[in-house]
């Protein structure tokens, strides 16, 4: 069975920073894309950023390019998600996702639980 568990959530202040890590297992991932959903109170679920768990491509939605960076250890099967000069609109909950085949920006095949991230001003 797969699972995706997020943890390093929190409550921080505006231009602070946060690190979230997801632990992936269940399945050998190494032809899967990872990747960070996020929805905010009232939005709908919205693409953050991916890896490809083979060749570490990365690809970034454009309100946090330059911000955040997605990256991956290999032996402990595990994406991190490395949030800096974090804005209110970045609150939101963060998703850990993962997707076999096609582009994980279209969706996911599975989904963490999601952790709370909140940015005050």
């Amino acid at each position: 069975q797969v699972q995706l568990v997020e943890s390093g959530g929190g409550l921080v202040q505006a231009g602070g920073s946060l690190r979230l890590s997801c632990a992936a297992s269940g399945r050998t991932f190494s032809s899967y894309t990872l990747g960070w959903f996020r929805q905010a109170p009232g939005k709908g679920r919205e693409f953050v950023a991916s890896i490809s768990w083979n060749t570490a491509s990365t690809y970034y939605a454009d309100s946090v390019k330059g911000r955040f960076t997605i990256s991956r250890d290999n032996a402990k099967n595990t994406v991190y998600l490395q949030m800096n000069s974090l804005k209110p609109e970045d609150t939101a909950v963060y998703y850990c996702a993962a997707r076999g085949r096609g582009a994980i920006t279209f969706g996911a095949d599975y989904w963490g639980q999601g952790t709370q991230v909140t940015v005050s001003s």
